[in-house]
């Protein structure tokens, strides 16, 4: 969900920019279950439009009118949505609303903390009723400051807290820019992530013809930049090449993503991977046991869109650690409680 608080931030300082004022919304805590788990956010605009979503639709519309009282007021507060009745989940929302007034220092903070590929936190005081209430409010904190949201957070001991860590946002890195590529980018960025593209350099291709990407680069193998893979991003190898797939995963092998998809069939995975482990014969088992092939669910998938939503399916239950299962077959509640 880092994306999305992302996203809220940059669409706050737009508005300030331009002189209006803006809400947060925060999903705070819950009994019993939901369309989205505590940790989700919206933004509300001085004049009426909203960023993000909390639920499917409906939650949203009580949020926009309960945010005039704050926008009124510049207090926080609480407001509770009972969906038992009305979004078919059986479950409370309680959702804390503040005012953003956060300042210079944090927007510097943060965006330097998200380039450099930095956790942080996120720490809300809540109560679970209705009503405007001392010390309510959120704090990011990167590294060891901590920075107010509202500006105005009285902190109150007896408050309840809700802490969230944000990992890093989630990247994915397409080694390949033919069709298929173009369309793993377009899903990629639907979902969130950040996506880089990396081409040959006699490929002649440009950022302009990937919808989505964040950065380009056209390069040989030897050298592309791994300098920020980390265990938030993923890797899908596509060049439609062995000998370029074979020389890009030689040129990753000190790296540890939490994925490494390969196009193709099982016979050209055993061969790359054969041909792979005689250049790099002091591969870790990590590395080794993060590299699918072929990649992608077993969802039918013929066309290239269809790949792409099976890559992507495939990348999100590896970084979930979820089993790919149907819902309607699973016991219990979609999501786990933590």
């Amino acid at each position: 969900m880092t994306h999305e608080f992302k996203n809220i931030i940059e669409e706050a300082t737009k508005a300030k920019i331009h002189g209006l004022k803006s809400v947060l919304a925060s999903v705070v805590d819950l009994d019993g279950s939901s369309y989205r788990r505590p940790g989700v956010r919206m933004l509300i605009l001085e004049n009426g439009n909203m960023v993000g979503a909390v639920s499917g639709g409906c939650v949203e519309k009580e949020i926009l009118l309960q945010s005039e009282s704050v926008f009124k007021t510049s207090k926080p507060k609480m407001m509770t949505y009972d969906g038992r009745y009305r979004l078919g989940c059986e479950g409370v929302l309680y959702i804390l609303l503040e005012e953003v007034a956060f300042d210079e220092a944090f927007e510097s903070s943060f965006f330097k903390c998200l380039n450099k590929r930095i956790s942080f936190d996120i720490i809300s005081r809540y109560e679970k009723k209705a009503g405007f209430y001392k010390g309510l409010g959120s704090e990011v904190k990167i590294g060891e400051n901590y920075f107010s949201i509202s500006n105005k957070t009285s902190k109150n001991a007896d408050s309840l807290i809700f802490c969230q860590v944000m990992p890093p946002c989630f990247k994915l890195i397409i080694i390949g820019a033919e069709h298929d590529a173009v369309q793993l980018c377009k899903y990629a960025y639907l979902t969130g992530w950040e996506v880089t593209i990396v081409a040959g350099v006699k490929e002649h291709k440009s950022i302009k013809e990937f919808p989505g990407a964040n950065k380009f680069m056209a390069c040989a193998p030897e050298d592309i930049d791994v300098t920020n893979v980390d265990n938030q991003t993923a890797i899908v190898l596509m060049t439609h090449n062995f000998a370029y797939d074979l020389r890009f995963l030689v040129a990753i092998n000190k790296t540890q993503p939490i994925y490494i998809g390969l196009l193709g069939p099982s016979k050209r995975r055993d061969d790359l991977l054969s041909q792979f482990i005689e250049y790099c014969p002091d591969i870790s088992d990590e590395f080794l046991e993060s590299v699918y092939g072929p990649a992608g669910l077993n969802i039918g998938s013929e066309t290239s869109q269809e790949i792409a939503v099976s890559i992507v399916s495939e990348i999100l239950s590896v970084a979930r650690k979820e089993e790919p299962i149907f819902l309607s077959k699973k016991a219990g509640r979609i999501h786990s409680k933590d």
